[in-house]
């Protein structure tokens, strides 16, 4: 994915860069041609690979509720949030709570 995708940009970035003049009409539409199909290309790739960048943005939003992790001196790793969860605790039928 990551070829076909450096590949699409350097033929995007080609392009545009190689000017049709007018004594060459089938090159000049060969490189119409070409600079279409790329752009359509990219946005094809990027139509499919949109909802995977939604996502990754949302677990990055989610990233920012949590300090760095923690290393303790016996090895355990602690993540910690920066606003804790209030949890109440459930209530029994008598108002105990079971722990």
């Amino acid at each position: 994915m990551k070829r076909l995708s450096a590949i699409a940009l350097c033929l995007v970035l080609a392009a545009p860069a190689a000017p049709a003049q007018e004594g060459q009409g089938d090159v000049g539409e060969g490189l119409d041609l070409l600079s279409e199909g790329t752009r359509l290309l990219l946005r094809g790739l990027m139509g499919e690979i949109e909802p995977a960048l939604r996502e990754l943005e949302g677990a990055l939003q989610d990233i920012n509720a949590y300090h760095p992790p923690e290393v303790l001196p016996n090895g355990d790793i602690i993540i910690r949030r920066k606003v804790p969860l209030q949890v109440e605790p459930e209530l029994g039928e008598d108002g105990e709570v079971e722990l």
